[in-house]
């Protein structure tokens, strides 16, 4: 089976790979007047590439240049230049295991790093778990690992050591999620939640799904269908304020995953995760269904009077006619005393 991942292939190479780019290359590898001192320092022109190649892969991105890795040439290059030495003479000092684990040492001691203890990894994981708490990204939680262990001058484990803690402490802030969203349901609730992915008769479907399927068309049918739902959602009687137990970020992750899950591989999770997501679905269908309502509430009334306007011109152009011929009438009516008087002045 294939190992987990936490990191997509971009997120890896910038935190764990290093750079070759001119930018970063002027930024990270640059060589100061002491680190030349301390690279003078040793004789063989190999191993004083080898030695300030460590150095600056130990400051970035942090960590210990592996047996038989080879920089990008690029880096090599540049390092090297500096040095004044010759790019290829870097494989004879790679050959030099020895040699190698001397100058890590001696590194160690110079920049002030050493490898990760128990307790920097602790601490990493805590930080892990205070990010999984607020966001299901993965870059976000390997790089709460990184910053705490570079923050207390601890070189980077292996990159598959530090996604094994990235995917360790988000699965423990979704369960921790998961707990308190549910803390304190009485089990009587949780097993009337367990029966929304059961079919129920009634309707030929789970409730569950029923209640995502709801109507969407303006119509009368329709919003009857979503008082039903509403209805039905306040028998549950969860309070939507539970939402406020957990952290904005982990809350949408927690919905998405509710959106995308049928009723019956919900089924197959364990009771914690599994009424966490019915109880996160029923609190959004809530907000959702009752925003649809009046919505759809809106349109309807909207077309009963765009309906009757249309109604009242045509009745009024269908009596234009007879009210013309009213006018007309009236018109006449009183043009004739007028024309009479005027002929009785002539004589």
């Amino acid at each position: 089976m294939a190992r987990r991942k936490i990191l997509k292939a971009p997120d890896r190479r910038e935190l764990f790979d290093i750079p070759a780019d001119e930018d970063s290359l002027i930024r990270h590898y640059s060589l100061s007047a002491a680190d030349r001192l301390e690279i003078d320092l040793r004789r063989r022109e190999h191993n004083k590439l080898g030695f300030a190649v460590q150095l600056c892969v130990m400051r970035h991105p942090g960590r210990v240049l592996a047996a038989g890795e080879n920089p990008p040439r690029a880096m090599l290059k540049y390092v090297a230049d500096q040095i004044g030495a010759a790019p290829a003479v870097f494989a004879t000092y790679a050959r030099r295991e020895e040699t190698r684990r001397d100058h890590i040492a001696r590194l160690m001691i110079c920049l002030g790093v050493r490898s990760a203890t128990a307790q920097d990894r602790r601490a990493a994981l805590l930080s892990a778990i205070e990010a999984a708490a607020m966001s299901d990204s993965g870059a976000s939680i390997v790089n709460a690992i990184v910053a705490t262990l570079r923050g207390r001058g601890a070189l980077l484990p292996a990159a598959e050591i530090i996604e094994r803690m990235g995917l360790a402490a988000r699965a423990m802030a979704r369960r921790r999620a998961e707990g308190a969203l549910i803390e304190g349901l009485a089990p009587e609730k949780l097993q009337a939640l367990d029966k929304l992915l059961d079919v129920d008769a009634a309707i030929g479907q789970t409730r569950f799904h029923w209640l995502r399927s709801a109507p969407e068309a303006p119509a009368a049918s329709n919003l009857i269908g979503l008082t039903e739902r509403i209805a039905f959602l306040r028998t549950l009687a969860i309070d939507p304020g539970l939402q406020a137990r957990v952290a904005s970020g982990r809350w949408d992750q927690m919905v998405r995953e509710g959106n995308s899950t049928p009723a019956w591989l919900a089924s197959d999770f364990n009771a914690s995760r599994r009424h966490a997501l019915i109880v996160a679905q029923v609190i959004k269908l809530g907000e959702k269904l009752t925003d649809d309502a009046v919505t759809m509430f809106i349109k309807l009334i909207g077309r009963l009077f765009s309906q009757a306007h249309s109604r009242k011109k045509r009745r009024h152009m269908d009596h234009r006619t007879d009210t013309s011929k009213a006018l007309r009438l009236f018109l006449d009516t009183i043009s004739a005393p007028i024309g009479q008087r005027s002929g009785s002045g002539r004589t």
